[in-house]
């Protein structure tokens, strides 16, 4: 039966600057992969509709996969919603993501769901690898840095 995974994280950073950080192809490729992995992103479209295809590659051992994102709702600082599919035909299915961003007094409260994960991969892997994700994005978009700086 397909899996979901639910995290709940407070960042201290504005939630324009979050929703920045899942549209933008070079924040994707800095915070999502896992560690040891390393991102590619191909042909972003961030609008309703459209989407990429992104790759993480691991380091040790050169080995790759791939999934492709169709964006289903975007509302900028508040709701990112998309699917995704694996490029591996072992792990069929649809993912439905949704991310909802909220201003709080210290900074943004940032909830994720992650719906349909296929049964071949399990659960508990899928929150280490968000942990790590969500660790590297928390070092993106918390830094406050001058312009010029």
């Amino acid at each position: 039966m397909p899996g979901t995974v639910q995290l709940h994280r407070v960042l201290k950073a504005p939630p324009a600057r979050i929703y920045r950080a899942f549209v933008e192809p070079a924040a994707l490729c800095k915070w999502l992969p896992p560690h040891g992995f390393v991102g590619r992103i191909e042909d972003m479209d961030a609008r309703v509709g459209g989407g990429y295809r992104m790759s993480f590659t691991n380091l040790g051992t050169g080995s790759s996969h791939a999934f492709s994102v169709r964006y289903t709702e975007l509302k900028p600082g508040e709701l990112i919603r998309h699917t995704d599919r694996f490029d591996d035909p072992n792990l069929p299915g649809e993912m439905l993501v949704t991310v909802r961003l909220r201003a709080v007094a210290c900074g943004t409260e940032l909830s994720i769901t992650q719906e349909g994960i296929p049964d071949a991969i399990p659960t508990e892997f899928c929150y280490l690898g968000w942990q790590e994700s969500l660790q590297l994005l928390t070092q993106l978009v918390e830094p406050e840095i001058p312009d010029g700086a």
